[in-house]
């Protein structure tokens, strides 16, 4: 009842998994993902302990197959089941019970492994590995467009419902961790007439807010202007264009009534946002923003 795809990215150490299905919330027993440890992806009458214990066999020092193998062996129901892994350094593994519904299949590439079962017809798992293969940049956005490919190919017999798409990097990173610098993907559409949709555009959204909070950016007033221009649509919500008024626009560089222009759009949308200005214990006392803004 599910497509789905476990990867490797050669490059970076990142492990990931994307998967859809015609049920709700995919995402709380598809995908297990341990960053520099392996990712795993349990369907087709889902056992989703295979995926704590094949990340625990993995930690200990098994491979993919090995791994594969030991889950297998303990689950008497394994012929319903279908379950892909790849381990840190890219081998994979999967399985497909015979009692799995048609139509049904997997296909194993370098580093990654594609499946499904309950499809609309065959060509499915073949459809994603040729989009993977074929597809340049970000592993998150490698995983997306073969899961395009699976619906484009026919998808799931009962059509779409939720999705998940999930990426690790191998190690954790020195510092704070905010929503600026979050580390790996973790995006959830569990209730959707187009979940895929609803990937991409957390996915579109998150990489806007990250690149209009790093300095590279905010340092630079042209670079900010145009980096904003491009996000319009991109972003889910009026925060960013908070924040970018605030402290880039006024804050940063003294462009106080281009400042209030954005605002202005803001506030009219939600007026609330005018109490949250007057609370930022950064904005100078005497800034044009709170007279304009009084809240």
């Amino acid at each position: 009842m599910t497509y789905s795809i476990v990867a490797f990215d050669e490059e970076t150490g990142e492990l990931g998994v994307g998967v859809q299905t015609h049920r709700p919330a995919v995402g709380a027993i598809v995908p297990w993902v341990a960053g520099g440890v392996g990712a795993v992806a349990t369907q087709a009458s889902a056992n989703a302990r295979y995926g704590t214990q094949a990340l625990e066999l993995l930690r200990n020092g098994l491979d993919a197959e090995h791994a594969l193998a030991a889950v297998l062996a303990g689950d008497d129901g394994r012929e319903m089941r279908q379950v892909a892994i790849v381990d840190a350094f890219g081998s994979v593994a999967a399985f497909t019970g015979s009692a799995a519904l048609e139509a049904k299949g997997s296909i194993q590439g370098r580093g990654f492994s594609c499946q499904a079962n309950m499809m609309l017809g065959d060509g499915v798992p073949e459809a994603m590995a040729r989009e993977f293969e074929l597809s340049e940049g970000r592993l998150e956005r490698r995983i997306l467009a073969a899961l395009d490919a699976a619906q484009a190919a026919g998808g799931d017999v009962r059509g779409m419902q939720s999705a998940s798409l999930q990426v690790r990097p191998p190690d954790g990173q020195p510092g704070p961790v905010t929503r600026l610098n979050l580390p790996g993907t973790d995006f959830r559409a569990d209730h959707s007439d187009q979940p895929l949709e609803a990937l991409r555009s957390l996915l579109d959204n998150r990489d806007a807010e990250q690149l209009m909070g790093s300095e590279e950016v905010t340092e630079s007033l042209e670079r900010a202007r145009s980096e904003f221009r491009s996000s319009d649509g991109l972003v889910l919500h009026e925060e960013m264009a908070f924040w970018y008024a605030v402290r880039t626009l006024s804050m940063k560089h003294q462009q106080h009534d281009e400042a209030i222009e954005v605002l202005a759009s803001v506030m009219e949308k939600n007026p609330d946002w005018a109490v949250l200005l007057q609370r930022l214990p950064e904005l100078p006392s005497d800034s044009p923003l709170r007279a304009c803004f009084p809240g």
